[in-house]
């Protein structure tokens, strides 16, 4: 299994998920400055992330940490396929991906957001905190592929200020950030 990866880009989730799973996997450093020939057909537009898994080429940060939560089941990072809390995993994962993400990497270019992207940010917040309640994941009752494709997205937050009147969500992310497979992503 060989990820290609490049620090601070959605590369990062992908490479947390193969930490947690402990499974052996090569990293291929890119500097998305100048990527190297391969990755222009391992994806179209020769970014990051790309996992190749013998017959299997994927991007797509989302993709990735679903194909690799269910390829090692054994591992508990999703619902068993026709577990109840199957479908609202997908739903969390996919709704960091598509609902909240843009928002965050609007934050992190430094631009303020304008009136109706603050409205929807706090609203797409309001949401994340009623669906945690006072658990600690998102779905069922142990840390998800969806609780780290969401955590990573509210650290940015985090870093760009907007969760201080949401100590909830802080606490979220501070709790799935120090986990040891993060930190060995890391490093």
């Amino acid at each position: 299994m060989k990820l290609y990866f490049a620090p601070r880009t959605r590369a990062t989730r992908p490479r947390w998920l193969l930490e947690e799973l402990k499974i052996p996997y090569e990293l291929v450093r890119v500097d998305p400055a100048q990527p190297p020939p391969e990755l222009q057909t391992l994806n179209p537009f020769g970014e990051v992330p790309v996992l190749v898994d013998d017959s299997v080429t994927l991007f797509e940060s989302a993709s990735i940490c679903l194909y690799l939560a269910d390829r090692h089941p054994e591992k508990g990072l999703a619902p068993a396929p026709h577990a109840p809390e199957r479908g609202a995993y997908y739903q969390w994962l996919l709704f960091a991906e598509r609902t909240l993400e843009p928002l965050a990497l609007e934050l992190r270019r430094g631009g303020p957001l304008a009136e109706p992207e603050r409205k929807r940010l706090d609203d797409v917040l309001t949401v994340v905190e009623r669906a945690l309640g006072d658990r600690e994941v998102l779905v069922g009752s142990a840390f998800t592929a969806a609780d780290l494709v969401m955590a990573s997205l509210l650290h940015m937050l985090v870093h760009a200020g907007a969760l201080e009147s949401r100590p909830r969500l802080v606490d979220y992310v501070k709790r799935h950030t120090s986990r040891p497979a993060l930190r060995s992503a890391m490093s």
